[in-house]
């Protein structure tokens, strides 16, 4: 992912900061060049990205895992649609041919893609089989599957498994989150549900910046550039130190231009970066909770109004909460 150049040029109220007046300008990048640069190992094609750019990383299922829910959802299926054949074979015993044929048709629409995509869309992507497996379906975001995932997914199953079972197993191994042709139509993949998801701590302010953070202009920062700057800072230790330097300053040399004034001289890429997002987050957090504080006091000026005045929400004869 390369870190985003932003297209739209930083509004008045966006804190854009003079390059030459960075403490971090003229820092040596160890290829000799300048400018935008590959945030090499920063793109995770299964990330789910929460609010201030929190990553939260979903290990796609593996081949062998998807292969057994598959197997015991298949083996499920097929065995409701035969004890539904044989059923209905009882019951439509005076039907005539055309009748007959109707019936057949119902039971294996429904048993074949009916019922799996109900299954789905109620459970949140969890069928018998990735139950049995500690999987689960999710869009390509990270959020739970709805019914328009589900019935592309399910409609298409009867033809990549029941009938081509080849193509499948071709899109799966294929694919780098092991999505079939369903998947890639739907916007789904698989993840590894057990073992749980490991959230990163949040950022956490460095003490010699608090106060210079308060006091600073932060613009709209873009969330991809927040995303690389939360990925850089989470992979910090794991770096190699050239790459460490040339990334935290292109990343702060881009942050720079949404925050105002300049931090104080000798501040480090990486602590300026800290700093910004720490900051970002407490006021997101502030401005959160004004908001509730706001919405519970109208709430009890309602409660409390005569049930008659005009910002009262009570019905006549109801009694207001205590």
């Amino acid at each position: 992912m390369s870190v985003p150049s932003p297209g739209l040029s930083p509004g008045p109220s966006s804190g854009q900061a003079p390059a030459a007046s960075l403490p971090w300008v003229g820092a040596p990048h160890p290829d000799g060049t300048s400018g935008d640069v590959e945030v090499d190992g920063l793109r995770l094609p299964a990330d789910l990205v929460t609010g201030e750019a929190v990553v939260l990383e979903l290990r796609p299922a593996a081949f062998a895992a998807r292969a057994l829910a598959y197997l015991l959802d298949a083996f499920l299926t097929i065995g409701i649609l035969l004890g539904s054949i044989v059923a209905m074979s009882v019951l439509a015993a005076g039907l005539d041919d055309a009748g007959v044929a109707a019936v057949a048709l119902v039971t294996m629409v429904g048993c074949l893609v009916g019922l799996p995509v109900t299954v789905e869309t109620l459970t949140r992507g969890r069928s018998v089989g990735k139950y049995a497996a500690g999987l689960r379906v999710v869009r390509d975001d990270g959020g739970p599957v709805r019914f328009r995932q589900a019935f592309v997914r399910g409609l298409l199953a009867v033809v990549e498994i029941y009938g081509l079972p080849f193509v499948a197993l071709i899109s799966s191994l294929v694919s780098p989150q092991g999505k079939r042709v369903g998947d890639l139509l739907a916007g789904t993949y698989v993840i590894r549900e057990r073992g749980g998801v490991e959230i990163p701590p949040p950022v956490r302010m460095p003490p010699h910046l608090a106060g210079w953070a308060v006091e600073a202009d932060i613009g709209r920062i873009p969330e991809r550039l927040a995303l690389a700057a939360r990925g850089f800072l989470g992979r910090f230790d794991r770096l190699h130190p050239q790459a460490r330097v040339r990334l935290g300053v292109s990343l702060a040399d881009h942050v720079a231009r949404y925050v105002a004034p300049t931090p104080p001289p000798g501040t480090s890429p990486e602590a300026y970066l800290a700093a910004v997002l720490a900051e970002r987050t407490r006021r997101e957090l502030e401005r959160l909770t004004r908001s509730e504080e706001v919405r519970s006091s109208r709430s009890a000026r309602r409660d409390a109004a005569p049930v008659l005045s005009p910002s009262s929400h009570r019905l006549v004869g109801e009694q207001p909460p205590r």
